[in-house]
């Protein structure tokens, strides 16, 4: 999608970009909600697809990549100062409408900057928790101002709904990333499970890499409990949402976890019939 630094098209009007939005759970979520934070989500998404799609463009060099992040940093900053470019416009009615802050989207574009900067290969705690900070909580807090929260109970549900979702994503997509020369489990759980390498790919063909993705899943668990703690409290603001993505991202963890995580893998899905069934169970409740 993105071609170089300067790039004239929006992301928001990019229709590869929305078909690729249309079969995912982040869409259906969406749904859900009434079109003016319909609109902004997927402006929230288009922006975060940009920038992702860069720091994963692996056929370009590490500073091309650099400089087209940075390329989007002077687009948001030109933003908030009141002139827009026309790549970045298309975010202009969402932080309007619902107060989007300059310092998140920034944040994500920090996050996908350590991707480029370095492969990263058995984190520990620290750049992990940073990481999932930046690349995942950073859009949950642009969220919850779509969703009418306050900060305070709505910036602790995106701490943790963010990591929760992250962890999962990193357990679901192990093959992928380690193809690209990537992985994210901890340096702690690995050493744990008896696993010395570091080396992507013979960590993912390990037989000891189940029990390490069990325990990350424990951590992925404990996020999804705080957050669903959040939401119990019955904080101000439209809930359908995070409630929804939770309920469908913790569906694919206990899939995994059934599954299990040896080789071969395969990578998990859930079906259309019952991904509509938890739309309808969840996007019910207020």
């Amino acid at each position: 999608m993105m071609q170089g630094a300067g790039v004239a098209e929006s992301p928001a009007e990019s229709g590869s970009l929305k078909v690729r939005a249309l079969g995912s759970s982040f869409y259906a979520a969406m749904r859900v909600m009434a079109k003016p934070e319909r609109e902004s989500m997927f402006a929230i998404y288009a922006f975060s697809r940009a920038v992702d799609d860069i720091a994963d463009d692996g056929a370009r060099a590490r500073d091309v990549r650099t400089a087209a992040l940075d390329s989007w940093r002077t687009d948001i900053e030109a933003l908030y100062a009141g002139s827009p470019p026309p790549r970045a416009a298309f975010l202009t009615p969402a932080v309007k409408r619902y107060g989007l802050r300059k310092e998140d989207f920034l944040t994500l574009i920090d996050g996908m900057a350590m991707d480029v900067a370095e492969d990263i290969r058995g984190p520990d705690l620290a750049t992990l928790d940073l990481y999932c900070d930046r690349v995942a909580s950073a859009v949950g807090r642009l969220s919850i101002k779509v969703f009418g929260m306050d900060e305070g109970l709505g910036f602790a549900l995106a701490r943790h709904l963010g990591r929760a979702l992250q962890l999962t994503n990193i357990l679901r997509d192990l093959d992928e990333d380690a193809a690209a020369g990537r992985l994210y489990l901890l340096h702690e759980i690995l050493t744990e499970a008896g696993i010395e390498s570091r080396d992507p790919m013979a960590v993912v063909a390990d037989p000891a890499i189940d029990r390490a993705c069990r325990s990350l899943a424990g951590r992925a668990h404990e996020h999804y409990r705080a957050a669903e703690d959040v939401m119990r409290a019955r904080p101000r603001g439209l809930l359908r949402t995070p409630r929804l993505m939770g309920a469908v991202y913790r569906r694919l963890l206990a899939t995994m976890e059934r599954t299990g995580w040896a080789a071969p893998r395969r990578r998990v899905r859930i079906g259309r019939a019952r991904l509509l069934l938890i739309v309808l169970r969840y996007g019910l409740i207020g």
